[in-house]
């Protein structure tokens, strides 16, 4: 601390740097590597006293831990063992002081390291307690209205008891639980070793248990507690536990630990019992931003993130500048006591002192529709349900009190915005701010969310945009569940809840624009003479990326995902193989449902059209729009055919291309009508089919993938070639191979970034050695491996095995390329390609969906399939024996099945490693992509 006549030396000691605060300084270092800072602490001693401070050290080790940790007695020592120094080392373990520098900064953030909150006053808030309470009566008072705090639930529990932190570290010492901290990466603990943290550390936002698996590591825990008679109503019960997010949690903290502000993931409910110690609850009602929170909502897709202090921080620094009209209610939650805190509420949690406790958040009829509407694309209602309306620009604000908010109002669209973020501050930045000043103006911006804002399902829908739709437009990455499970999940609510199906079809025509599709369904129904759309109808069925309606004894599809071009190419190749399938005569089209009728609704002055399409020609309403049509569309038989689309993707060059026919997207929508296949699909019946009859359906798509592979490719004519900028460049080699390969390329590009985004457990050391795994080499050498396909196949051909085979014809799309169907009153196993995401390339592609996702990851049943396949999957010369001069490491490994599969899994644009990832639990401390290869893919090397 600088005193009295002594030499400030901040300056001196930062040089160029001093310019910036200490704060900013402190978040720099976090981006530097361990070592570079033990290197950077001894260019001065200022900045050998920032080095050194625990909570840098303590964000470095939990951004490289991986696998239990274990704590070494300060955060860089912690840190120094997973980085293998030795920790005798003078230059790490020899401390230094020096005065002459004084830090607010750091002074604030070492006292809520060291203080206790045993001195501390807590009064017992203003949150309704209750015991007894009937189901009715928290219904009509409590649920999705207020939080409350209940008392006696928990009064029959063995956890009463039981839940002290001595004896479950003496039951379960040895269990790993997962820990809660501002990590991306998935960090657990022994839980001895986490209680002998809990009693060493002193930490501002010290880690607690936050684990959601408790229920698998450790059993007996469940026998413990039930969840309480008030919360039974659970409709996310009804998912399978695969897809079912994360709804129950066991908590142990120290003191000053907790859970900083937030809102409950999809705005669903939750109840938190407490076992030992005591906590402090602070909650804020929908729609009001706590003070010192950032509210941070993604214009693309909704996704919402929150900048927040942790829980000390806030109550240390933020909660003295609130007037009494603008304080939180708040509460002490004692052992033994419940809280239930409602839908969309803002909480924050400070423990005490050492605490143990069970949560558990649930969907019922109260809270369905804020969950549906969290689900919905777009931004809009997803910053207004939880900032209110301080989440709309200041303009729209004072516009809202003299608008109405029916369907056609426009004051909210945003059309003017053209932000990627959109951020709701409740104050004006970090500590080194005047927080006073930014808390003067909270009471005067709360005026307008206690006027204005209604937690109400109708008030919060109108701010929906009616033109985005789940089909359409990009799926938020914050939701608690899939595109694929929130509509699987509607689907088994509406066949199992008939009695609620009022409140079901609300929530499908928020989450999925249901009503729009269910007229569009009733106008091709009309059009073709079918039965009437009956109530059990109405919803769409499965979880692919269009709506999809079973009718009596049909299936109707709208194409509608990624705008009118790619519902186009979606249709268009969809009736290209269908037409090729039936010139081959192939023994597939038994097992693929027949195609009765297709065409293409529009909606054209006030009325709904509809005009039949073969695939076979450019439709008038397509040709009419201003779209400039190149030779090779207007010369081939399938102008929305698989090469074409092939083509247009190339074209891009592995970006999205816009749609050109943007202006007709929102209303024209192509259709294909096939008979009904009743029965049900492999991965519902996995678990209850019995081995042997398990292994037949593998031999069966076995033999269904090959005469898949032997179908013949569309005809590609030179003049279609000269018309694509030259991408035939060598005539000896296919163009579809190297499209393929083009396209290949062009992935390996952002593959880092693309892999980073979907949030997976990869570990960060594989990340790092993607360009090692896959050099630029590998593209030249597949290509010649593909060129000597072409020469083998000539020299010795396998019946029906040309050079122009259907190479693969469905890729990946949602983890849907092929789905088995088993038809439950014939027996008959029928085969359902469900993807819109066609092209040419490797047979081996067909091969990563169904081991991982219709097998999940079973090799026996791999093996079986393999078997009944009986073609090549490497058809090449030995590199010895080869056509070019290139022998080296990588054209070897080329030819080796494992290596190239693993190649396509990381370039695949769909998320392809997480499945791989959440199979096999080992593969998240691999240490090189060939051990992940040797893991899931070996078995292809000894076909």
């Amino acid at each position: 601390m600088t005193t009295l006549g002594q030499r400030d030396r901040r300056p001196e000691a930062l040089g160029s740097l001093s310019v910036l605060p200490d704060e900013t300084i402190c978040v720099l270092l976090e981006y530097l590597a361990p070592r570079d800072i033990a290197n950077l602490a001894c260019v001065s001693s200022v900045m050998y006293i920032l080095c050194n401070e625990e909570p840098l050290w303590m964000s470095l080790c939990l951004r490289r831990a991986k696998g239990p940790l274990e704590y070494k007695g300060s955060w860089k020592k912690t840190t120094l063992h997973l980085e293998g120094v030795a920790q005798e080392n003078d230059a790490y373990r020899k401390p230094f002081h020096f005065d002459g520098f004084m830090s607010l900064y750091l002074y604030k953030r070492f006292y809520r390291c060291n203080t206790s909150l045993d001195g501390f006053s807590f009064d017992n808030g203003n949150v309704e307690r209750r015991r007894d309470i009937s189901l009715d009566e928290f219904s009509k008072e409590y649920d999705a209205k207020k939080p409350v705090l209940l008392s006696g639930l928990a009064d029959s529990w063995p956890a009463s008891n039981t839940w002290t932190i001595d004896q479950l570290s003496e039951k379960y010492g040895e269990v790993p639980f997962r820990i809660s901290q501002r990590s991306p990466n998935k960090i657990s603990m022994k839980f001895k070793d986490y209680i002998s943290y809990m009693k060493t550390q002193r930490d501002e936002d010290p880690l607690y248990v936050f684990d959601d698996k408790f229920g698998e590591a450790a059993p007996e825990l469940l026998k413990d507690y039930s969840v309480p008679h008030l919360f039974q109503e659970d409709w996310f019960e009804i998912l399978d536990k695969e897809s079912r997010p994360p709804y129950r949690w066991l908590i142990v903290g120290p003191e000053r630990s907790g859970a900083s502000w937030h809102v409950d993931p999809a705005l669903t409910s939750a109840w938190n019992t407490l076992l030992c110690g005591r906590k402090r609850w602070a909650l804020y009602p929908p729609g009001k931003v706590p003070l010192g929170v950032t509210v941070h909502v993604n214009e693309d897709d909704g996704d919402v993130s929150i900048d927040t202090p942790s829980s000390l921080q806030w109550w240390l620094d933020y909660y003295p500048l609130l007037a009494d009209e603008d304080k939180p209610i708040e509460c002490t939650l004692l052992a033994g006591e419940t809280i239930y805190v409602p839908s969309g509420w803002w909480h924050c949690i400070l423990n005490l002192e050492p605490t143990v406790a069970v949560t558990q958040n649930f969907v019922n009829k109260e809270n369905f529709g804020f969950v549906c509407l969290d689900m919905a694309p777009g931004y809009h209602h997803k910053g207004v349900c939880r900032a209110g309306l301080l989440a709309l620009d200041d303009e729209n604000s004072e516009d809202l009190e003299n608008e109405t908010h029916d369907e056609d109002d426009n004051t909210l669209s945003y059309s003017d915005l053209t932000r990627k973020e959109k951020r709701i501050r409740m104050n004006g930045g970090g500590e080194t701010e005047n927080q006073e000043e930014d808390a003067n103006g909270v009471s005067k911006r709360y005026n307008m969310w206690k006027n204005g804002f209604s937690y109400n399902i109708d008030f919060l829908a109108s701010f929906l945009d009616k033109e985005r739709d789940h089909y359409n437009f990009p799926w938020s990455m914050g939701n608690s569940v899939g595109q694929r499970e929130m509509r699987a999940w509607l689907s088994k609510l509406w066949a199992l809840k008939p009695e609620m199906r009022e409140l079901i079809w609300k929530g499908a025509c928020i989450a999925l624009n249901a009503e729009k599709w269910l007229r569009c369904l009733e106008e091709v129904c009309t059009f073709h003479n079918l039965p009437f759309v009956t109530e059990d109808e109405k919803l769409p069925v499965g979880t692919g990326s269009n709506p999809v309606y079973l009718l009596s004894d049909y299936a109707i599809k709208l194409f509608v995902e990624g705008g009118l071009e790619q519902s186009m190419y979606g249709l268009g190749t969809e009736l290209e193989f269908y037409d090729i399938l039936g010139r081959a005569d192939s023994p597939l089209k038994t097992h693929i449902p027949e195609v009765l009728e297709s065409g293409i609704l529009f909606f054209e002055k006030g009325s709904y059209k509809v005009v039949p399409w073969d695939g076979k020609r450019i439709p008038d309403i397509i040709s009419s729009s201003n779209f400039d049509f190149d030779a090779s569309m207007l010369n081939s038989e399938f102008p929305f055919g698989i090469w074409n689309k092939t083509l247009r993707e190339h074209r891009n060059q592995g970006k999205p291309a816009p749609d050109s026919f943007g202006s007709l997207s929102s209303h024209v929508w192509p259709y294909i009508i096939t008979k009904r296949c009743k029965g049900k699909i492999f991965a519902q019946l996995r678990d209850d089919l019995t081995w042997n009859d398990a292994q037949n359906l593998a031999t069966f798509l076995g033999k269904q993938l090959r005469n898949l592979h032997l179908l013949p490719y569309p005809l590609v004519t030179r003049s279609e070639l000269l018309n694509v900028n030259a991408v035939h460049e060598e005539l000896n080699i296919p163009a579809e191979w190297k499209v393929f390969v083009d396209a290949l390329r062009q992935k390996k590009k952002d593959v880092t970034s693309r892999l980073e985004n979907w949030g997976n457990p990869i570990p960060r050391a594989l990340m790092t050695k993607i360009d090692e795994y896959i050099p630029d080499d590998f593209f030249v050498d597949l290509l010649n491996v593909f060129k000597d396909t072409m020469v083998e196949t000539k020299s010795n051909p396998a019946p029906g095995y040309t050079q122009t085979s259907w190479m693969t014809t469905f890729t990946w799309n949602h983890t849907q390329m092929i789905q088995l169907m088993v038809n439950t009153i014939h027996g008959v196993p029928v085969i359902f390609l469900t993807s819109s995401e066609e092209i040419a390339g490797d047979p081996i592609c067909d091969l990563i969906p169904i081991y991982l996702d219709v097998f999940r990851g079973d090799a026996d049943l791999f093996k079986k399939l393999l078997e009944s396949y009986g073609l090549p999957l490497i058809r090449s010369r030995s590199p010895e024996n080869g056509t070019t001069k290139t022998t080296d490491s990588t054209r070897k490994k080329v030819l080796c099945p494992s290596y190239r599969t693993m190649c396509y899994c990381i370039l695949h644009e769909e998320n392809v490693l997480g499945a791989m990832f959440s199979i096999w639990d080992e593969l998240r401390t691999a240490e090189s992509w060939e051990q992940v290869e040797q893991t899931v893919w070996s078995l292809l090397n000894t076909y």
